[in-house]
């Protein structure tokens, strides 16, 4: 194909090719845009490579189309309230306009003319009286942190929000991150109210979907093209790197270079790193897991010659990366395409 290859493998961008969620993206939207709602932050949760970003950014796109709305990009690493100042500094004409006039934070690197108040600020204080000028304005701060973290500055940050919007200022809040760093902001003590916000989890696509995009952009027969979505198990990632291999190949059946040229992109991108971060405990049962597609409890406790109370707590540890699924009671299968492969790989 002569064409500029549309599906990408790499991470924090939208893809040329791309299944949206646009059921999501309008929940999201709507209640975003909708001011009498009384929600102000939203999660998205999910295990690596399933659309957080993705999703994001089409958020992000969607509203700063619209020109009631500021959005706020901000990394997860830094002070996040001096980053919003700055960043409103640097991009809102009338917000430049208003701390060079009545604001002191050259301490903190923003402002230029201090010289009608020479009383520093904090910048809590700054960026509260900042959200009142913009609400006077008709306008609304969008917050989104990508790849969030346990941080003290990100409690902190998530506690100052809380009064800002008791005070109804006009402030929203968006992250995305991994099962385990949302869960452990949300058991944070002290943040009970993002504990009750808006989760969205980053369920696998829809095969159907997958299965009629390989055949438009790809050009494979009906059932390549469902073979092709099937193997991806809705993995957004595997949708993007199968679309990506086949179409480099100029192929209309599934050989065996696309295969490894997927399973390397998988395990280099997403599978090593998961590996690294499970228990020894966790990979062991895996080894047997990943035998067969799916398999009983009893059956797993029978070969392994384990209790159920030894695995309890590696089940929930496996559910919780997103590796395995208990779809019907008492079976396991694993959720993530072409794992098993990776696993024996991990043997040889």
């Amino acid at each position: 194909m002569n064409k500029q290859n549309p599906y990408a493998i790499s991470f924090g961008r939208i893809p040329h090719q791309y299944i949206s969620r646009d059921v999501m993206l309008d929940d999201i939207t709507e209640a975003l845009e909708n001011e009498f709602t009384d929600e102000r932050a939203f999660k998205l949760t999910g295990i690596r490579g399933t659309g957080k970003t993705v999703m994001l950014s089409a958020v992000e796109k969607q509203l700063r189309n619209e020109s009631e709305w500021i959005v706020c990009d901000i990394k997860p690493g830094g002070n996040i309230t001096e980053d919003i100042v700055s960043q409103l500094y640097g991009e809102v004409p009338f917000i430049k306009e208003y701390i060079d006039t009545n604001l002191n934070l050259s301490a903190f690197g923003v402002g230029i003319n201090i010289s009608k108040n020479k009383t520093p600020l904090t910048l809590d204080t700054a960026l509260k009286k900042l959200l009142l000028v913009i609400q006077k304005k008709k306008k609304r701060v969008l917050i989104v942190i990508d790849e969030v973290r346990k941080t003290d500055a990100l409690v902190d940050f998530i506690q100052e929000f809380q009064i800002l919007i008791r005070e109804d200022l006009p402030i929203y809040l968006m992250i995305a991150g991994l099962y385990e760093d949302i869960d452990s902001i949300e058991n944070t003590e002290g943040l009970t109210f993002f504990l009750r916000a808006e989760k969205y989890e980053m369920t696998p696509l829809n095969i159907a979907i997958i299965r009629e995009d390989y055949k438009k952009t790809l050009g494979l027969d009906h059932d390549t093209a469902q073979e092709l979505a099937v193997m991806t198990k809705g993995y957004a990632f595997a949708y993007q790197a199968f679309g990506k291999y086949m179409w480099d190949s100029d192929d209309k059946t599934i050989n065996g270079m696309v295969l490894a040229q997927v399973d390397e992109a998988l395990s280099q991108k997403v599978y090593n790193k998961i590996w690294r971060e499970l228990r020894p405990q966790d990979k062991w049962f895996l080894r047997f897991i990943v035998k067969k597609d799916s398999m009983s409890v009893d059956e797993l406790l029978a070969v392994t010659s384990k209790k159920h109370s030894e695995w309890s707590n590696p089940r929930a540890r496996l559910i919780e990366k997103g590796i395995i699924n208990c779809p019907s009671r008492g079976r396991i299968s694993i959720s993530l395409p072409r794992f098993r492969e990776f696993v024996e790989a991990q043997e040889d």
